[in-house]
């Protein structure tokens, strides 16, 4: 997944402003201790993060 797609989905689930607070604020523990932007900073695939986010908020499998 792209990073400009992942954007787009995260943006799409939880508009813009709550996407963009959750990607800067939000401490996830399955990417080991970092925030969405961190995780994409760090390397992490755009994809992994994406299921890390999804579990975390318990969005529906159909639009995961």
């Amino acid at each position: 997944m792209r990073i400009t797609a992942f954007r787009a989905r995260l943006a799409e689930e939880f508009g813009p402003v709550r996407a963009d607070t959750i990607a800067r604020d939000h401490v996830f523990s399955a990417l080991g201790g970092r925030t969405v932007d961190q995780a994409l900073d760090a390397g992490l695939p755009a994809k992994e993060i994406w299921r890390a986010v999804c579990d975390a908020f318990e969005v529906p499998t159909e639009r995961r």
